[in-house]
C-alpha cells in the first residue's frame, strides 16, 4: 500500500505580519497567559519563607541522618529517611529516625531486627506496616546488589521497593550531592 504526500498547507499569521521571513523578523510574538496575580503570589512565598521556621527546615530529611556516620552509614540514613516521610509529617519522620538512630541504623542491624522490633521503633509513621516490609526488603537487596551502600541512580533507586522517584531524585541530592531532577 502506498502512502500519500499530504499537499503543504500555507500558515497565515493575524494582525497583517505575513511570514515573517519576508519581513527579516522571527515567529511572531504573542501575549503568554499568566495565572492571576501569581507575581504577587510568589513575593508571598518570598517572604513566608524568609525566616526559614518551617518544621521542614529543622526536622526535614536533610536533618534526621547522622552526619557523623560513615559515608555509606549516612546515605542509607538518608534513604531510610526518604521512606518514612512519605505520608508522614516531619515532626513524626524525624522521630522515628532519632528512635532507629539509638538501635544503631545500619544495614546489617535492620537486617538483624525482627520486623516486630521495627514497626515499634517507626510507628506512628503513616503505613508502617508496609514501610516496615520495604524497609526490609530494600535493605537486604542493598546489601546483596550493592555492599550495602544506596545505588548510585535514579533508574536504580526507583527499582528498590518502596522508592519512587521524588524520593530518588532527593536521595541523589542529599546522599550522592548530585543534583537529577526535582
Amino acid at each position: 500500500r502506498r502512502s500519500r504526500r499530504r499537499k503543504s498547507v500555507a500558515i497565515a499569521y493575524e494582525c497583517g505580519q505575513g511570514d515573517g521571513a519576508e519581513q527579516g523578523t522571527s515567529e511572531p510574538q504573542r501575549p503568554r497567559w499568566e495565572p492571576r496575580d501569581w507575581r504577587q503570589q510568589l513575593e508571598r512565598i518570598r517572604e513566608m519563607r524568609r525566616s526559614r521556621d518551617a518544621p521542614v527546615d529543622e526536622m526535614g530529611v536533610e536533618k534526621c541522618y547522622d552526619s557523623s556516620a560513615p559515608p555509606q552509614v549516612m546515605r542509607y540514613q538518608v534513604l531510610l529517611s526518604l521512606m518514612l516521610s512519605s505520608q508522614t509529617k516531619d515532626q513524626v519522620t524525624s522521630a522515628a529516625m532519632l528512635r532507629l538512630r539509638q538501635h544503631g541504623l545500619t544495614v546489617d542491624s535492620v537486617l538483624q531486627m525482627d520486623d516486630a522490633t521495627l514497626g515499634q521503633i517507626i510507628y506512628p509513621v503513616g503505613f508502617w506496616r508496609n514501610k516496615v516490609k520495604y524497609i526490609k526488603q530494600t535493605t537486604a537487596i542493598l546489601k546483596q546488589k550493592y555492599g550495602g551502600d544506596i545505588p548510585r541512580t535514579v533508574e536504580e533507586l526507583v527499582q528498590l521497593p518502596g522508592v519512587g522517584p521524588k524520593m530518588a531524585h532527593l536521595a541523589m541530592t542529599i546522599a550522592w550531592d548530585s543534583v537529577s531532577g526535582i
